[in-house]
């Protein structure tokens, strides 16, 4: 049976990533979630809905031991299963101007982005090499492209994000495996529902937000076989701001 794991999957655009693997491309899915399991079942509620199928899988991004110990357990009990695309998708920002950014906002912004896809990565990519296939999806973002004020813990991290995509796609494409990054612009989510979408939207070219499922779509082309020879890509999803 082949599988996606997408990290943070309980909601917003993890949430729309799952949903979209499951439908497009019959992949099993495992649902990573930290804590909000309630918010998790939906995912799965969701996907079961459109008569795909998936699991929960829950583990902290950040806790390399754990991220082996449960990946490692779920792949010793599934032998005939295999982790075809991983997505890195948790994500979280902890917004300030440079001077007021705490060493623990600085840290836990790294951590569970960076960190995040090192530990994931890790646990998976080993099986990938010796199968010679699988697809790794990263999201980063346009701050970690352009960078944002008052983002700097956050467009360091997604940065970070994006030249580990670089390197490691060059590594592993003899072994049939791509490395991608997708980097979304201002995205409906509850990660900019604290935001003035009507102001913020007027620097947008196509003067709107983009919605998950647009992040989504992308997501599911990227790990398909139709983006077989695509690989250390950045892929902007931004509605222009960005071009």
């Amino acid at each position: 049976m082949k599988c996606a794991l997408i990290t943070g999957s309980s909601r917003g655009l993890g949430r729309a990533i799952a949903i979209q693997l499951a439908k497009d491309l019959n992949l099993h899915i495992l649902i990573n979630f930290s804590s909000n399991i309630d918010a998790a079942k939906e995912t799965l509620r969701l996907i079961e809905e459109n008569g795909g199928t998936g699991e929960l899988m829950q583990f902290n991004v950040e806790e390399y031991q754990t991220v082996q110990d449960i990946i490692g357990k779920w792949q010793e009990e599934n032998k005939d299963s295999h982790i075809e695309v991983l997505v890195n998708n948790a994500g979280i920002t902890r917004d300030n101007l440079f001077p007021w950014v705490t060493e623990e906002d600085w840290d836990k912004v790294m951590n569970v982005s960076v960190e995040g896809m090192y530990n994931c990565t890790q646990a998976v990519i080993k099986k990938m090499l010796r199968n010679r296939s699988g697809r790794i999806i990263n999201i980063a973002s346009l701050s970690g492209l352009k960078g944002v004020p008052g983002q700097t813990n956050y467009s360091a991290a997604k940065g970070a994000m994006i030249a580990s995509t670089k390197a490691l796609s060059q590594e592993i494409a003899k072994r049939k495996i791509t490395v991608n990054a997708i980097a979304p612009g201002f995205i409906v989510s509850d990660m900019t529902s604290d935001l003035n979408e009507e102001e913020l939207k007027r620097m947008v070219p196509a003067n709107r937000f983009g919605l998950p499922e647009e992040v989504a779509n992308l997501a599911s082309f990227l790990a398909s076989d139709k983006a077989a020879y695509i690989t250390g890509e950045v892929i902007n999803i931004n509605g222009g701001i960005y071009a």
